[in-house]
């Protein structure tokens, strides 16, 4: 069993994981193979929701993570932390919506959905990744 002071880490992979997958899944779909754009995005889908478990479980049994930055940093921080979370609302939205689209066939509503959705959830994905890399390796909390 992985130790709750792990799931830092296992949350940036999966992160990066879901990026990764965003990336390769909208250039598929921009040469054409739909059947590979599909698998791709699934496989987000499926490597998102393992990630949103995996936060709700870490958060209900660690708290909040402390960011150990001092001076003009905090600010920085705060607004890019800020701007991941609220927008990891939006995307918990729009994203769902969004498959839902293409799984029922309505291509061109998903497409004009996709346009919004694909940059929003890469955004929340790669700003998690720099989030977690500010707090936990660059300003990591002192412990006294």
């Amino acid at each position: 069993m992985i130790e709750i002071t792990q799931f830092p880490h296992l949350l940036a992979g999966l992160n990066v994981a879901s990026a990764t997958l965003l990336a390769y899944g909208y250039a598929r779909i921009r040469k054409g193979a739909k059947d590979a754009h599909r698998q791709a995005m699934l496989a987000a889908v499926g490597v998102s929701v393992a990630f949103l478990v995996a936060y709700l479980y870490y958060h209900a049994n660690s708290g909040l993570a402390k960011f150990g930055g001092q001076g003009a940093i905090r600010p920085v921080y705060f607004t890019l932390l800020a701007s991941h979370v609220l927008l990891a609302a939006v995307a918990a939205l729009a994203v769902p919506w969004t498959l839902f689209l293409a799984l029922t066939g309505r291509f061109e509503r998903h497409r004009r959905w996709a346009r919004f959705t694909l940059p929003l959830w890469l955004y929340v994905a790669v700003t998690g990744v720099v989030v977690y890399v500010m707090a936990v390796h660059i300003f990591p909390q002192a412990h006294v």
